[in-house]
């Protein structure tokens, strides 16, 4: 099954549920969903002033970030650990989201709760589109988003790159017209990640997963959500800059 997700991958159903063990279910994905999501609600509410208010809070955001990071690669690597590392992502995950989300708000007042409006309404219409059939995890429908999410990866590491050498790349990360249709893609592009993310966990219960993959399966619908919900604020915050 194809993925562009990091933190799922063909390879993760090659395990499966014992005989006696208890086995994946949608319905337990989606209420380790909403533990995960209200975590990071809970860590990003209280973090929300570190930007401007705590004395070296960037220093504290940074951490959390990079801790959020090691967390989710060790998720990735190793999904029996994912009931414990995915609810510790969640939270370190939730300090990095607040804090940004704090300071981009106080630029332009709005800004985070209109993203997280826009992010759940995306998440919604794209879960019923999904359900309802009209739109299909294909095989070509996979193997396009993977591309283009490996592009906008690659796209990103070249800048991230060039940053070091101090050069801009104003046709990105600028407010310019290019810059704000670019923005407009990559968040097509993770939306519609969320389709495979779906894919993924209805393939988890038909394939008998093990429990702990609704952890893992769980996880990775947060990475999407998360993704999309900062492309979407970055998007925001290019078109109030022009006004």
């Amino acid at each position: 099954m194809r993925t562009s997700n990091p933190a799922l991958n063909d390879s993760t159903f090659d395990t499966y549920a014992l005989a006696g063990e208890e086995k994946m279910t949608i319905q337990g994905t989606v209420n380790k969903s909403f533990i995960l999501i209200a975590l990071v609600f809970s860590t990003a509410l209280l973090s929300w002033d570190f930007m401007s208010n705590l004395e070296g809070g960037i220093i504290y955001v940074v951490a959390a970030a990079i801790i959020a990071l090691i967390l989710g690669l060790a998720t990735s690597f190793k999904p029996t650990w994912s009931p414990y590392t995915a609810p510790a992502y969640a939270l370190f995950e939730g300090v990095f989201l607040g804090a940004i989300s704090g300071f981009m708000d106080k630029m332009y007042p709005g800004i985070a709760i209109q993203a997280v409006l826009l992010t759940c309404g995306t998440f919604l219409c794209l879960l019923l589109a999904y359900r309802s059939g009209l739109i299909k995890a294909t095989e070509n429908f996979k193997l396009g988003i993977v591309a283009a999410t490996g592009a906008i990866f690659l796209i990103y590491m070249v800048t991230f790159v060039l940053g070091f050498f101090g050069i801009s790349v104003p046709y990105i990360h600028g407010n310019g017209i290019f810059s704000i249709i670019f923005s407009l893609v990559v968040v097509v592009v993770a939306a519609l990640n969320l389709v495979l993310d779906f894919d993924f966990i209805e393939k988890g219960e038909a394939n008998g997963a093990p429990k702990y993959m609704e952890w893992y399966a769980s996880f990775g619908l947060l990475v999407t959500l998360v993704w999309l919900y900062i492309e979407i604020l970055k998007l925001l915050a290019k078109l109030s800059s022009r006004k």
